[in-house]
């Protein structure tokens, strides 16, 4: 499937309105039927789907081979529709990371994944991707036992994208080459691009293999060997691609996979004196953390991807019919799980109020439920802690002010679901504006003018994303520019292309990942001088 069509059904698959019932779920603080009404979403039935995959691997995979940590210990990975157990995973620490870099060592400096020929490497990971294929209703159903995403965003999606992305990796194993420098004086030089060694990568929970694809594609194309912590909340589809990975021909060592905690695992891998290079994908506040570790260690280069707080801007030209479906999906796709999700939508003073009452329509139609069931838009959070984080920040926005529109309140009576939530009357100043919710919680504000927008949009200490919804090529240049951001999507959002790069500004941290600029992060440039005796020719 081509790129360009794999990305856009992000948007396609997931923002058609689907039939609704208007009734209160579970517990409200709203009471009487006129306010459950006004406050309620669209409903799915309640009974549990059982998924058609069994989990097959829970071991560490540690130099080519599934082991137990080595304490013997596990954790439990939960179900997030009901809080139940799927299954319990090893529980990797120090000793295990140890035991995963040194095999990572031994195969980055005497195995033969470096020293094989760039095609050879290519091919390995193209048939890694053609394995993906074959078993993506079983990895999709895992990631989305998991991690409750929706079924269907994650086969029809999230499981070709990742093929996508390897193949596009692999194309780049063999393009990969310095440059012939000219110097002043009789010298050649040339310039070599070589594998850093072994990486180092931390992936987050929402979105498992498709981070899984951004860090080790770029890692295993430039010819390093990786250790790959996994984040704790969803183990289950990284060691499933990992037997794939080793099914398609790559040597013992050349991916490690350790499922953790990261104070443990995570600390012990970013401190870590034989890991050079680091990658991480997560909060900020972590981010610092480990960048701090990283520095203290070996100062290894660090790669960070982290939070955001995204604009999402509607000029009073737009079709609001449609910047209504398109900002929806911005903040909602994914349970709102998403670091560049569009929390803060700016609309014009001209067109607020009729956005609003459409937003609210759009949310109270949004279908929660069980994510394995058909039609299904929103499935559960990924686990409690996050559920009470999402619902804290629904109280800070009822205590500042500002004016809930739908939602607000735990969906069901089980598992980890919340009522998409839409508060008007939103101002800069609210921790709903400012903090990083990351949750089914959107936030309406007001603006008057170009100049204001740009303002209020660039006061923020992340610079992830923006989206601009306008007709105004002129408008769309103008702000596109000005905003501080790292990816500025226009008229359109979350469109992940394999070769468009994608990474912060400010706090929302430094690198890029995907495209030909993720290739910069796993490589080492080394200039070669030899003296020239009487050349013909410099």
């Amino acid at each position: 499937m081509a790129a360009r069509r794999v990305s856009s059904l992000l948007y396609r698959s997931f923002s058609a309105s689907s039939p609704f019932l208007f009734r209160s779920q579970g517990r409200n603080c709203y009471n009487g039927s006129r306010i459950a009404r006004r406050f309620g979403t669209s409903s799915a039935a309640e009974e549990i789907i059982s998924p058609s995959v069994q989990v097959s691997h829970t071991q560490l995979l540690i130099d080519g081979n599934f082991v137990d940590a080595a304490s013997g210990k596990t954790f439990p990975t939960l179900d997030p529709r009901t809080g139940e157990v799927i299954a319990h995973v090893a529980e990797g620490d120090a000793e295990d990371i140890n035991r995963a870099v040194k095999a990572a060592r031994k195969a980055f400096d005497e195995g033969p994944w470096p020293k094989m020929t760039a095609y050879e490497r290519s091919r390995i990971m193209l048939r890694f991707a053609d394995l993906v294929e074959k078993h993506s209703e079983q990895l999709a159903s895992l990631e989305s036992w998991d991690n409750g995403k929706t079924y269907e965003q994650a086969k029809t999606s999230e499981i070709p994208m990742l093929a996508r992305l390897f193949r596009y990796y692999a194309g780049w194993a063999d393009k990969i080459h310095g440059l012939t420098v000219p110097a002043d004086g009789n010298y050649h030089v040339q310039t070599l691009h070589e594998p850093i060694g072994v990486a180092g990568q931390i992936i987050p929970w929402n979105f498992p293999l498709l981070m899984f694809a951004w860090k080790v594609g770029p890692a295993l194309a430039c010819g390093n060997t990786i250790v790959l912590k996994t984040a704790e909340q969803t183990p289950l589809t990284a060691f499933y691609v990992g037997k794939l990975f080793l099914e398609a021909g790559l040597p013992p060592g050349v991916l490690n996979i350790v499922s953790g905690f990261g104070p443990t695992a995570g600390a012990s891998l970013a401190s870590h004196m034989d890991v050079d290079k680091l990658a991480f994908t997560g909060s900020t506040d972590t981010g610092k953390v480990i960048l701090g570790l990283a520095a203290n260690s070996n100062l290894k280069p660090v790669t960070l991807e982290l939070g955001g707080k995204s604009p999402f801007i509607v000029f009073e030209d737009a079709d609001i019919n449609k910047a209504v479906e398109l900002a929806h999906f911005a903040l909602f796709f994914n349970q709102g799980q998403c670091c560049c999700a569009g929390s803060r939508t700016y609309v014009h003073e001209k067109v607020y109020d009729e956005f609003v009452e459409k937003a609210k329509a759009r949310a109270l139609k949004r279908v929660v439920g069980d994510p394995f069931k058909k039609g299904t838009e929103q499935g559960p959070q990924i686990d409690l802690k996050q559920f009470e984080k999402v619902m804290k920040y629904i109280r800070s926005g009822v205590e500042s002010n500002a004016t809930l529109e739908c939602g607000g309140d735990q969906f069901g009576k089980k598992g980890y679901f919340i009522q998409p939530t839409v508060f008007s009357n939103v101002k800069d100043d609210m921790l709903i504006a400012q903090d990083e919710i990351f949750g089914p919680v959107q936030s309406i504000l007001k603006f008057r003018d170009v100049d204001e927008v740009i303002k209020r949009a660039n006061e923020t200490r992340y610079g992830l994303a923006a989206g601009v919804f306008t007709k105004s090529l002129d408008t769309a240049n103008r702000v596109s520019r000005a905003l501080k951001a790292g990816t500025v999507w226009v008229n359109c959002f979350d469109v992940f292309d394999a070769a468009i790069p994608f990474g912060g500004y400010k706090m929302s941290g430094n690198g890029r990942e995907k495209g030909i600029y993720s290739l910069n992060n796993y490589l080492q440039v080394k200039a070669v001088v030899t003296p020239l005796n009487n050349p013909a020719w410099i």
